[in-house]
């Protein structure tokens, strides 16, 4: 009779160290990003190497995006230790090329922008995890609005348009506050079907794959909330 419920324990103590795991290690990466920004910004080496080449961020931005895909594609392949290096890498990365946000925003206004991304984003978090409902074809939408954020802004480059860039924000906003439900339900999947007995360092990997998802969605929700309230520099 008290087997089920301990099974059921048991399976809630593995999901609940997995979730925790996943969302230390998104910690952990935006922890990295925020002091190497910080860093970068205030740094009159870094800082003087960015203005005599403005393209570093640029391309710092473009080796971040395919070593996320090479990380997503060969996480299975690589090493615990080798994912763990890359991760914090890649983190790096992004702060290197977010430093520039220093010198577009004030510090107070990037400062609140972070604490209503957090509040929202722990928001959407606790909904994706606490609904019944399944959000995989929601998913899919927000994935197809994702994509036409991307060429609208693409385009925007062009057309310079203050108008369509504010519109692309809010959408922006609306998309990844939805991603955020998403990818927590997904996680949540993903916790309830591993096994028991993992070893702890396919259990990191997971980890690290699931924080990578949640890390991504949450620095552009931030930088779309910061496009709308982000106090610019004079």
């Amino acid at each position: 009779m008290q087997t089920v419920p301990l099974k059921q324990t048991q399976v809630q103590v593995r999901v609940n160290e997995f979730v925790r795991s996943v969302y230390n290690w998104m910690a952990i990466g935006l922890s990295i990003t925020g002091l190497v920004a910080y860093y970068v910004a205030h740094s009159a080496f870094t800082l003087n190497l960015i203005l005599r080449n403005p393209y570093l961020p640029l391309f710092a931005i473009i080796i971040w995006f395919f070593l996320g895909m090479f990380i997503n594609a060969r996480m299975h392949k690589l090493q615990p230790t080798t994912a763990t290096v890359l991760y914090v890498i890649y983190a790096s990365l992004m702060g290197f090329a977010l430093s520039t946000i220093f010198l577009a925003y004030t510090a107070a206004s990037i400062a609140s922008t972070f604490f209503i991304c957090a509040a929202a984003f722990i928001a959407c978090s606790i909904f994706g995890w606490a609904t019944k409902r399944d959000l995989t074809s929601f998913g899919g939408f927000l994935f197809m609005g994702l994509i036409g954020i991307i060429i609208a802004s693409v385009v925007n480059i062009f057309v310079a348009s203050h108008a369509v860039s504010a519109i692309i924000s809010y959408i922006g906003v609306f998309v990844f506050l939805g991603l955020t439900a998403y990818h927590t339900q997904h996680l949540k999947t993903m916790a309830l079907a591993q096994p028991d007995g993992l070893d702890a360092g396919i259990m990191r990997k997971g980890a690290i794959l699931g924080a990578l998802s949640l890390y991504v969605t949450f620095i552009n929700l931030f930088l779309f909330l910061l496009r709308i309230f982000g106090g610019a520099r004079e």
